[in-house]
């Protein structure tokens, strides 16, 4: 086991890379007048810490290794998929709204309020991770059930990505509502699974003995719920979309429930 003294470079080594990753995002954004250059990296940021957190704390362990694979496996997806989504797509009008309220001091506030409040995040949540390497107990029933829990979130973000992505290539689809698939099951179903799958990560740190970094996931879940992930996207559409307001009776937000019979009825939801 690693004492204080031993991981707190090594956190603060996390720290930095990742300021340091979004700190080159910001200096691009300025040249390209485009903060939704920073999307993309959110889980490639904690790639990187990962890989700082595993160096930092050798020799590596299996669990070490391990939480640094499904990191990859996760955080490489995510990024491709969300620089896919976005291509061509100009400035995220979250960011364009800070771009007018600040006026000629948005340079100096997207630093703060965009790129770095993104790193701290990322960095805090990233505790689990970090966890995770700090113990060279063996591998358990802890770790098993982490990666059947990540392994539940990945799938689920990934096949609600998908189904998303399916009907919206459809030139049917144009007016109409997805509720088939896993969006039948939960409105948000790639954010449930991103919740799941971070707690996922939290079990595993438990078999480090890592418990105390429970506030992570809880964070994390919080933010998808709250504050970045249902409630931005879902702020005004009921009134601003016909026939939301229905599907949003009918279907859970988050949680996923099994679907109620009843037929599609026409509208245009937005992940």
């Amino acid at each position: 086991m690693i004492g204080a003294t031993e991981w707190l470079p090594v956190a603060l080594a996390g720290l930095g890379a990742i300021a340091a990753l979004f700190t080159l995002l910001w200096l691009a954004s300025l040249r390209l007048r485009d903060a939704s250059i920073v999307d993309p990296f959110w889980g490639p940021a904690f790639l990187l810490a990962t890989a700082v957190f595993l160096v930092g704390t050798s020799p590596a362990t299996p669990r070490g290794v391990i939480v640094l694979t499904i990191v990859a496996i996760w955080a490489l997806r995510l990024g491709l998929y969300i620089n896919a989504r976005n291509r061509g797509q100009g400035e995220d009008p979250r960011y364009q709204e800070f771009r007018r309220r600040g006026g000629a001091a948005y340079w100096w506030i997207s630093l703060f309020r965009v790129f770095l409040l993104q790193a701290i995040l990322a960095w805090v949540i990233s505790a689990p991770l970090l966890a995770a390497q700090l113990s060279d107990a063996p591998l358990g029933p802890l770790d098993i059930a982490g990666l059947a829990l990540w392994a539940a979130g990945f799938l689920f973000e990934v096949v609600g990505d998908q189904q998303l992505r399916a009907f919206r290539a459809d030139p049917t689809s144009k007016g109409r509502v997805l509720r088939t698939g896993l969006w039948a099951w939960t409105r948000h179903p790639n954010y449930f699974g991103e919740a799941v799958l971070w707690w996922g990560y939290f079990v595993i740190a438990l078999g480090a003995g890592g418990w105390w970094t429970v506030f992570a996931p809880a964070l994390m879940t919080f933010l998808l719920v709250r504050v970045s992930g249902v409630a931005l996207l879902e702020r005004g559409l009921a009134a601003r979309r016909p026939g939301y307001a229905e599907y949003v009776r009918e279907v859970p937000a988050f949680i996923p429930r099994p679907p109620r019979m009843t037929s599609e009825r026409p509208s245009a939801a937005k992940e």
